[in-house]
């Protein structure tokens, strides 16, 4: 137990799925998981461990923001032994290619912040998925006639719709990186993962584009978002 997590140790599964959202979090368990359980209520960060076709799995939200993020993906990898983190988020478009609804499988996650210097005293500003984790959904994405746009993403500390001049943000990235995305936890997952040596990958769903200028509703975004929740569900059966 850690005072922002009530569950035992034993409580919680080698495999974890990390909304933010506490609600989508309790969608999944609702309508994808048996016999899920509570294991966490703590601050509405609603967590529970049940089954997928017979595999022991934790879905846990994570809250909005590296901050949030880096509290429980620290303490899970830390004080629960948590092997591997999936991240299913929702997240903005940075390209005109990208369409409403598309899944994105993120390599990169580009920061500005300095979350790795607070944490370690460390100059990092680009972390990476894991590489077995990532192979491993996109062969079942595959499998599955899935289609994923693989891409690096800004992991941003201001919500990009209150951004003041949102083109010239985006003109700041390392042009090299091919920044596709936004979104707002990836980072410091990914950072804390390769901190502790342990495995953590990144599924998003596009809810809005800034190019197209659409967007979705907040109900939408929890309740519709069923085909990443769905391969981050099946890849983590393949997880050995």
């Amino acid at each position: 137990m850690t005072p922002h997590n009530e569950a035992k140790k034993e409580d919680i599964a080698d495999i974890v799925l990390m909304p933010g959202d506490p609600l989508r979090s309790k969608y999944i368990a609702d309508n994808f998981m048996e016999d899920a359980k509570v294991i966490n209520t703590v601050r509405n960060m609603l967590g529970y461990t049940g089954y997928y076709k017979g595999k022991r799995i934790t879905v846990f939200a994570s809250g909005m923001g590296m901050p949030s993020m880096g509290i429980y993906a620290y303490e899970l990898f830390k004080f629960y032994d948590v092997k591997y983190i999936i991240r299913l988020g929702s997240c903005g478009a940075y390209s005109p290619d990208l369409n409403i609804f598309d899944t994105i499988l993120v390599d990169k996650s580009y920061t500005q912040g300095n979350f790795a210097h607070n944490l370690d005293g460390t100059d990092c500003h680009i972390s990476s998925a894991d590489e077995y984790l990532n192979n491993l959904i996109e062969r079942e994405a595959k499998n599955q006639n899935i289609h994923i746009i693989q891409g690096n993403v800004v992991c941003s500390e201001v919500f990009d719709y209150y951004v003041k001049d949102l083109n010239s943000f985006i003109k700041s990235f390392p042009k090299e990186l091919n920044i596709i995305g936004a979104e707002m936890e990836s980072f410091a997952l990914f950072y804390l993962a390769k901190y502790f040596s342990r495995k953590a990958a990144c599924l998003l769903t596009v809810v809005d584009s800034h190019y197209k200028h659409e967007e979705i509703s907040a109900i939408d975004r929890q309740n519709s978002l069923n085909t990443m929740i769905k391969l981050a569900l099946d890849s983590s059966l393949e997880i050995k």
